[in-house]
């Protein structure tokens, strides 16, 4: 199975993207980050979608993401549905951002000895969503995208977030905070 392939069967929502062009830079910036990475596919369905909850987290990177890109999808179309041109979500643009706000974790994290993901010194000094626009400039991803990965966690509350931004960043702490929270005293 080929890189693309590997992708195309981890993210089966890439084909939500009308535009062929974002499509494949969609595909190509995942490809090249497990390319750098030390992670593999299998260990994405794998290792938990946060270092931040503790060892006994079950929620698999992949499961987190595929539901934020869920969940935004369905928030895009209603928003579209309700609002129209009074606050249009491009549908393209938010599904492509949702799919590339975490690639950046493939260069945050590392395994340790005994096979769990852990942050490595390169993650110790720039988060995922620094490494991932990092990640999609090199494959030419437009910027309205790039501004979704940029914005998608806490480093984009210094800035104004665009519509599919917000809606990313929403289905993202939607799908995190519950888990973080139950585990604080």
């Amino acid at each position: 199975m080929t890189t693309q392939e590997k992708i195309l069967d981890l993210w089966p929502e890439i084909q939500w993207i009308t535009d062929e062009t974002l499509r494949k830079q969609v595909i190509d910036t995942w490809c090249l980050a497990l390319e750098i990475s030390v992670l593999t596919p299998d260990d994405l369905r794998n290792i938990p979608f946060t270092l931040l909850c503790g060892p006994d987290l079950k929620v698999s990177f992949m499961d987190h993401k595929r539901a934020v890109v869920h969940i935004a999808r369905e928030s895009g179309q209603k928003m579209n549905d309700f609002f129209g041109t009074s606050l249009p979500v491009d549908m393209d643009v938010l599904i492509a951002g949702a799919i590339l706000a975490d690639v950046g974790k493939l260069l945050e994290y590392v395994l340790d000895e005994q096979g769990k993901a852990v942050q490595g010194t390169y993650g110790k000094y720039l988060r995922h969503p620094f490494s991932g626009v990092s990640l999609a400039e090199q494959c030419h991803v437009p910027p309205e995208v790039c501004h979704i990965i940029a914005t998608h966690a806490g480093e984009g509350n210094m800035v104004k977030r665009s519509t599919e931004a917000y809606i990313v960043h929403h289905a993202d702490f939607m799908t995190f905070l519950p888990f973080k929270e139950r585990l604080e005293p």
